[in-house]
């Protein structure tokens, strides 16, 4: 069965190339989402399998919301995605439940790993 992903980032550009490596490697992207408060909305309407989650957004950060999904459902499988540099807040976003995380820019090998390493755990 098609693995359902939440795209969350608050850059079109970048959800639009998170979404094309998903769908070239048979995955599926059912909605996505510019900020954490859409996220949480998206998460409540769709179920997901799996977040790939940025950390730094508008009205929500990805640290914030990643809280949050894991309160409504602590089995959440949330993959952050964190700029070079951003190491402190990729450490907060593990402790806080993240299962991984993505480096802009996105080598899609690296996604795909990532995406299905957690999706088997």
């Amino acid at each position: 069965m098609t693995k359902k992903i939440l795209v969350v980032d608050d850059a079109a550009f970048m959800r639009m190339m998170i979404k094309d490596i998903l769908s070239k490697n048979g995955f599926e992207v059912v909605a996505e989402a510019a900020d954490g408060v859409q996220a949480l909305e998206k998460y409540k309407e769709f179920n997901p399998d799996l977040v790939t989650m940025d950390i730094t957004m508008p009205e929500m950060d990805g640290i914030t919301a990643l809280k949050e999904i894991k309160s409504m459902n602590p089995n959440a499988k949330v993959i952050m995605c964190s700029a070079m540099g951003q190491q402190a807040m990729v450490i907060d976003a593990i402790q806080a439940g993240a299962k991984d995380f993505i480096v802009k820019p996105f080598q899609a090998d690296r996604v795909i790993e990532a995406i299905s390493k957690t999706l088997s755990q």
